[in-house]
C-alpha cells in the first residue's frame, strides 16, 4: 500500500512541475550544431556572397548581416547585387528562403505569422554559427516588413541591432495584384500586406518600432509596387529610426521596386546604417554617382 501511495506521490509532484520528472532532456536547450541544421533548412539557394557558415565578423563589421527577401522574391535573384556587394565590403552575409505554400514553388507566399518564425529560427542558426549575439536584418518588401513581426511577437528585439527596410510593406499597398480572390488562393502574404489588415493593424498598433532596435528605411519615389511610397516610412523616435528617401540626396536617381536592391545609392545607405551607433544619419550625403 505504502509503496503504491508513493508512486501517486511521485505522479502527482511531476504533474505539479509541468512533467518535468518524465520529460528528461525533451526541453534542453539545442546544441549550436542542431541550432545551424535548423537554420540550413531555410538557407536560399545560389545567393553569391551568401551563406558561409564559416565566416565570423571582423571588428570592423561585428555582426553577421540576414538578408529577406521579398514577395515571390526568389533568394539568388532579389540578391543578385546587393549580397556580393555587401560581402565585398567585409560582412558576413546570410540570405535565407522563407514562406513556401504547399504546391507552390515561389517563397514568401505564406501568412506573415508562418513566415516570421522560420526568420527566428535561421536567425538562432547564424548567431549559433557565427557566435555573436545580435545580427542586423536588411529587408526587402515583405521582407522589410515581417521581420518587424519576429522583433515584436517572437523575441527577436533581443537578437536584432538594426532593421533596414529597403522598399518595405510596413502600412501594405494598395497595388493591384493584392485582390483578395486571387491572394487568398495563392499568396496569403498578399492578403497581410493589404493596408487595414488584421496582420498590419496588429504590428502597427501603439508603436511601430521597439525599444533596442535601430530601424531604417529606405524607399524610392518611384516605386510602383508598394505604394503610396509614404506609405514605407516608420513612425518613431529620431534617435532610433530614420526614414531615407533616395531622391532627397540624389534628385535624379530613378530606381523603382525592383531596381533598388540593385543600386550602389542603396547599398551606400544600408553600410553606412549598419557601421554607426544608431540608425541611418539623415544627413549622411552619398556618392550620387
Amino acid at each position: 500500500m505504502r509503496a503504491a501511495v508513493n508512486v501517486l506521490l511521485t505522479l502527482v509532484t511531476a504533474a505539479a512541475l509541468g512533467g518535468a520528472a518524465f520529460t528528461g532532456t525533451a526541453h534542453a536547450t539545442p546544441s549550436k550544431a542542431e541550432l545551424i541544421a535548423a537554420a540550413k533548412k531555410y538557407e536560399a539557394p545560389g545567393v553569391r556572397g551568401a551563406n558561409d557558415w564559416n565566416c565570423k565578423p571582423s571588428p570592423q563589421r561585428p555582426r553577421p548581416l540576414v538578408l529577406v527577401h521579398g514577395t515571390v522574391g526568389i533568394g539568388w535573384a532579389n540578391w543578385i547585387y546587393l549580397s556580393q556587394a555587401l560581402a565585398s565590403q567585409g560582412y558576413c552575409v546570410f540570405a535565407l528562403e522563407y514562406g513556401h505554400r504547399p504546391g507552390n514553388p515561389f517563397p514568401g507566399m505564406a501568412h506573415i505569422e508562418q513566415s516570421a518564425p522560420q526568420l527566428a529560427t535561421f536567425v538562432d542558426g547564424v548567431l549559433a554559427a557565427t557566435g555573436t549575439e545580435k545580427v542586423d536584418l536588411v529587408g526587402h518588401s515583405q521582407g522589410g516588413m515581417m521581420p518587424r513581426y519576429y522583433i515584436r511577437f517572437l523575441g527577436g528585439a533581443a537578437k536584432v541591432n538594426d532593421m533596414v527596410g529597403i522598399a518595405p510593406s510596413n502600412h501594405g499597398t494598395w497595388h493591384g495584384t493584392w485582390f483578395p480572390e486571387i491572394g487568398f488562393q495563392i499568396c496569403n502574404a498578399c492578403i497581410d500586406q493589404t493596408p487595414g489588415s488584421a496582420l498590419l493593424t496588429k504590428l502597427n498598433a501603439d508603436r511601430e518600432v521597439e525599444p533596442g532596435v535601430d530601424y531604417t528605411t529606405i524607399v524610392t519615389r518611384y516605386d510602383e509596387f508598394v505604394v503610396p511610397w509614404q506609405g514605407q516610412q516608420l513612425s518613431g523616435p529620431a534617435h532610433q529610426l530614420t526614414n531615407v528617401v533616395l531622391q532627397d540626396a540624389c534628385p535624379s536617381h530613378f530606381s523603382e521596386h525592383a531596381l533598388i536592391v540593385a543600386s550602389d545609392l542603396t547599398v551606400q545607405w544600408v553600410d553606412h546604417a549598419l557601421t554607426r551607433e544608431g540608425p541611418a544619419d539623415p544627413a549622411f550625403k552619398p556618392n550620387c554617382g
